[in-house]
């Protein structure tokens, strides 16, 4: 009997050639921006934090493909090397969020009653407030900085995750190979370690590609409001913070950090549903 998992749905749809064209639009989109960024200190035109590389608020030219700044930086040089900054931001938080929230849903799942009922409400209670607004008053609570920002992000991620978690573990426990597990004398830890985690990881996997779209608009939005990455340091939105009140002289200086953040967001976005649609068998159809 052949057994079907998220791993063999998503091998046989690439075998088969079955990936959609969103998917592999938002994986090109995501390898150019992710190489960019990798490659942006020896890509870059200019030093990013070089003050007068060109005339201040320089429209784009072939010199200075995306102009300059208020400062006469480069703005092309800032968008790439601000590419790491976002980009680092989203992975880590996202990570530090996957893991915390998984664990507190996998506590919650195999644990006793009383232990459950508690978690599960002090999940609910954070997951009742928006992202954005646990991020800022805990940026309010640290202080503003990069370190501060990603803890914040990564907090403001947990109860999403752990609810997922959560969810997915409880419909696992309810299966019958986890009840022969237990009457087999088989403890919750190896349990939770080797039959359930491999069962769930692939769509905690694709939870976190879709969750790293919200981690980068809440990195830029911190940003955009002085609470994140801090000038002169070229992070997109600190980018858009300072070109906010250029937007009628320069408006480039909003338009290129902003379609990046646009860019990025899209691709992740695209493969995030993408994978969702190969491993539901209820979207099979679509």
């Amino acid at each position: 009997m052949t057994v079907t998992t998220p791993q063999t749905v998503i091998v046989s749809a690439v075998r088969r050639r079955h990936i959609p064209f969103s998917v592999l639009m938002g994986l090109g989109l995501a390898f150019l921006i992710v190489c960019a960024a990798l490659m942006s200190f020896y890509i870059a035109p200019f030093d990013p934090m070089r003050m007068a590389a060109g005339p201040r608020l320089a429209a784009p030219s072939i010199q200075y493909w995306f102009g300059t700044d208020e400062f006469g930086r480069d703005l092309l040089s800032r968008v790439l090397v601000g590419g790491r900054l976002s980009l680092g931001i989203g992975v880590a938080a996202v990570l530090s969020g996957l893991v915390a929230g998984g664990l507190l849903g996998l506590i919650a799942a195999f644990s006793g009653r009383a232990i459950e009922a508690v978690l599960l409400r002090l999940i609910d209670v954070l997951y009742s407030f928006p992202d954005t607004l646990i991020a800022l008053a805990l940026v309010a609570f640290l202080g503003p900085g990069i370190e501060n920002a990603t803890l914040a992000i990564a907090i403001s991620l947990v109860p999403f995750y752990a609810r997922v978690t959560y969810g997915l573990a409880a419909a696992e426990r309810a299966k019958p190979y986890i009840e022969a597990a237990r009457l087999a004398g088989i403890r919750s830890g190896r349990l939770v370690r080797v039959h359930v985690m491999p069962n769930i990881v692939q769509s905690l996997i694709v939870m976190g590609t879709l969750g790293f779209s919200s981690a980068i608009l809440s990195a830029a939005g911190l940003s955009f409001l002085g609470l994140g990455v801090q000038p002169p340091s070229p992070e997109w939105g600190a980018i858009l913070a300072s070109g906010r009140n250029y937007i009628t002289k320069a408006p480039w200086i909003l338009i290129f950090p902003g379609a990046a953040i646009c860019l990025t967001v899209l691709s992740f976005n695209l493969i995030g549903d993408g994978l969702r649609d190969l491993v539901d068998p209820r979207r099979k159809g679509r």
